[in-house]
């Protein structure tokens, strides 16, 4: 049975503590739009897949308790930065299976200002941390430095990188500088300013090469999409909202992440080119036949490393890649039109829903300035570390 996306929504992303509001405020103005934008009522959702990283058990439930009492089943999720696409996932395999007819798929976050603690949140320390073993493999190659420990694990990855293929600090920039770009068109982005290679270059470096301006911030933000089965489509002549969630899926590390001893592993290559080549493989579809992509570029580095775990490029080809314009408007494909991590911001639970919205947007064609033409595939791509990654093909 197919899967669509009828409704979508998303608060605009802030910085933390900008905006007085409560996690369950975000769930409501989002779950609400994505209710709306499908013309479908919270009594009809049969089942509802909630993500969140930073909140106690059951806050789920607190949270969609805005929309209405319904006793409809909550399953909390919580997969690190892959959170959300791991509910939306959820959300196409009960309508899949057939056990659903219309699911609400939610994700939000309310974060604290500064650095995420790279595992350690909840008080205890990295040979604890579930991530532990990838700042083993980093620190056996690196050292462990004083800087942001997500940032420094990516940092990492990016020297290995440049000492690799000659990846330049100036095409590491060049990713920043197309998303702050982008972003500048997207109401719902935390940040909407421009800023060029040369002013990322020469921004605060976080861990070198990486610059405050290559670098996602922490946010506060929700973002919902409405899931639904072929027959609920034809029912309530939902046809023209109707975008189809046409292959996904998730893989989580094999030994691939561990044995070569790089961050570039570490950090989920591995995970990326596999969940990736699933999504080909069951589509039908490749590279060559994306019109639009939402990526994980939570650092800049990444973003290069998932043109290459795509298939956009060949190995180490990424940096030249974005330098020559080819994932931007005019372009061969339009990467991160929505700003992306870096500039529409990362609360972690809401993101892959958000990648979600965007792209069922663009293939309406209802993106507004940031419109791709003709937009009519789109590929989302949101991973977590310790680890997660989920691909994610849409088609209109």
């Amino acid at each position: 049975m197919k899967a669509y996306i009828v409704g979508v929504g998303m608060t605009k992303f802030e910085k933390p503590e900008t905006r007085d509001w409560q996690y369950w405020d975000m769930v409501r103005e989002a779950g609400t739009a994505a209710l709306e934008d499908a013309g479908v009522r919270y009594d009809q959702v049969e089942q509802v897949p909630i993500g969140y990283c930073f909140q106690a058990s059951t806050a789920g439930q607190r949270a969609v308790y805005e929309l209405g009492l319904t006793g409809v089943p909550v399953y909390n999720v919580n997969n690190n930065c892959a959170t959300g696409s791991t509910a939306l996932m959820l959300a196409r395999q009960f309508v899949e299976g057939g056990s659903s007819d219309c699911v609400l798929a939610l994700g939000f976050e309310k974060m604290a200002r500064g650095s995420l603690g790279g595992g350690t949140e909840g008080g205890g320390d990295f040979a604890s941390s579930p991530v532990a073993r990838h700042y083993g493999i980093m620190a056996a190659a690196h050292g462990f430095a004083m800087s942001p420990p997500t940032a420094q694990i990516f940092g990492n990855a990016a020297r290995e990188h440049m000492r690799r293929y000659g990846t330049t600090p100036a095409q590491l920039a060049a990713v920043g500088a197309k998303n702050h770009r982008h972003s500048v068109d997207n109401p719902y982005a935390q940040f909407q300013d421009p800023y060029t290679v040369e002013e990322i270059l020469a921004a605060r470096t976080v861990h070198d090469p990486l610059t405050k301006l290559q670098c996602s911030p922490t946010s506060d933000g929700a973002a919902a999409a409405v899931v639904v089965s072929e027959r609920f489509v034809e029912r309530h002549g939902l046809r023209e909202r109707a975008v189809e969630i046409a292959a996904q899926a998730m893989t989580t590390d094999t030994g691939a992440s561990f044995a070569s001893g790089t961050c570039i592993d570490a950090v989920g290559a591995p995970m990326s080119r596999a969940a990736a080549r699933q999504v080909y493989e069951s589509s039908g579809l490749g590279p060559g036949d994306l019109d639009v992509i939402e990526l994980h570029d939570c650092f800049s580095i990444n973003e290069l490393l998932t043109y290459e775990a795509l298939g956009l490029c060949g190995e180490g080809e990424s940096g030249k890649l974005v330098e020559s314009g080819a994932t931007t408007h005019g372009g061969r494909w339009v990467v991160n039109p929505s700003g992306g991590l870096i500039s529409k911001g990362h609360p972690l639970g809401a993101t892959g829903i958000a990648q979600a919205a965007e792209l069922t947007w663009q293939l309406r064609g209802e993106a507004g300035p940031r419109q791709v033409p003709g937009a009519r595939t789109g590929l989302a791509h949101n991973i977590g570390l310790g680890g997660a990654a989920v691909v994610t093909l849409l088609r209109r």
